[in-house]
């Protein structure tokens, strides 16, 4: 008994030993597991998961914004529209201004000019002395004026009064305008202007209608 007694009593010591290294595995490979989950779980995290996308730093722009851009282009139709409203104006209006840079003594002078030709008969007695010639529209802010040449061709002082008449396509006088020279030495020549107050679509001729030489 003695002697195979000692031979039993070690098994117990065994078990417990084997159960120690059997549980010491167990938690070596549970960890191991652990790490290689949360290895893997890592990879497809970083590779399923697509990165977010930067929103860009407008601060470092150096153009205009879209909705800047648009009411930008807004402000410059706004711009074209106020001046096209401008550039159709009434061409009497446009033709008060033109002729707001006309000395008075020049406006005196043709007021002198339709009363003198209130007068006359006829086309008077200086036609022969006076002859028209365009002035160009973009000098007049776009309504139609013509130069009027009198010339004093006697060897004394005199005073021209002109009628001009300007008419439509059809021959018809829609327009009458009187200019004037005062005191004009023999040989000179003055340059009155006549400016229709008609709008500038429609196409004039203008003529010599009266000119007195007084």
């Amino acid at each position: 008994m003695s002697a195979g007694s000692p031979g039993k009593k070690p098994a117990p010591r065994r078990r417990r030993s084997m159960t120690a290294v059997l549980a010491v595995l167990a938690t070596a490979t549970t960890a191991a597991a652990l790490v290689s989950c949360s290895t893997e779980s890592g990879n497809k995290s970083s590779s399923s998961v697509s990165p977010r996308a930067t929103p860009p730093n407008t601060a470092s722009f150096s153009g205009t914004p879209p909705s800047a851009m648009a009411s930008a282009a807004k402000s410059a139709v706004a711009s074209a529209k106020a001046e096209a409203s401008a550039a159709a104006s009434s061409a009497s209006a446009r033709a008060s201004e033109f002729e707001a840079s006309v000395s008075a003594e020049v406006e005196r002078a043709n007021a002198t000019a339709a009363k003198e030709l209130a007068k006359v008969k006829g086309q008077g007695n200086a036609t022969a002395d006076v002859a028209l010639t365009g002035k160009p529209r973009s000098q007049t802010g776009g309504v139609f004026a013509v130069v009027v040449n009198i010339t004093n061709s006697t060897d004394k002082k005199a005073s021209y009064a002109v009628q001009v008449d300007f008419k439509d396509t059809d021959g018809k006088v829609v327009e009458t305008r009187y200019v004037g020279a005062e005191n004009l030495d023999p040989g000179k020549r003055a340059q009155p202007l006549a400016i229709s107050r008609k709008p500038p679509e429609m196409k004039l001729t203008a003529k010599v209608a009266k000119a007195q030489r007084y």
